[in-house]
């Protein structure tokens, strides 16, 4: 099953066009994402405008269809952050229902999470 990491393109931390004049802090995170997920199996990417984060920029979702989905943000737009939530979304993938052990986080991602949502019910369960 595919997980997916969403993240949001129009994201802008503090100071970001003295920075990158013309390119947000969204879009800096995505390409390093998009990069660092590059033919990583069960891990696709999209882009997404505003995941409505703005007061803890840089945002992305994890998700994949019957598993807990999580938002997570406050990242700098660099390497770091691209390969501690891409290799996170690997985990997500791997894991039956989307939990995935605090021990096994990467180190990049603790404390950056922002809220968990569980898995929509089946039509037949509502």
């Amino acid at each position: 099953m595919t997980t997916w990491i969403t993240i949001c393109d129009t994201c802008k931390r503090e100071d970001w066009e003295a920075r990158a004049p013309g390119r947000t802090d969204g879009e800096a995170l995505a390409a390093l994402v998009e990069a660092a997920a590059a033919g990583v199996p069960g891990v696709r990417t999209r882009r997404h405008s505003c995941l409505m984060g703005c007061s803890g920029a840089c945002n992305v979702a994890i998700q994949a269809p019957g598993k807990m989905a999580y938002t997570i943000g406050r990242f700098a737009p660099d390497a770091e952050a691209a390969d501690g939530i891409v290799a996170y979304a690997r985990l997500h993938a791997a894991s039956a229902g989307g939990v995935v052990p605090y021990r096994q986080w990467p180190p990049a991602i603790k404390g950056h999470f922002v809220s968990r949502h569980p898995p929509l019910p089946d039509d037949e369960e509502a």
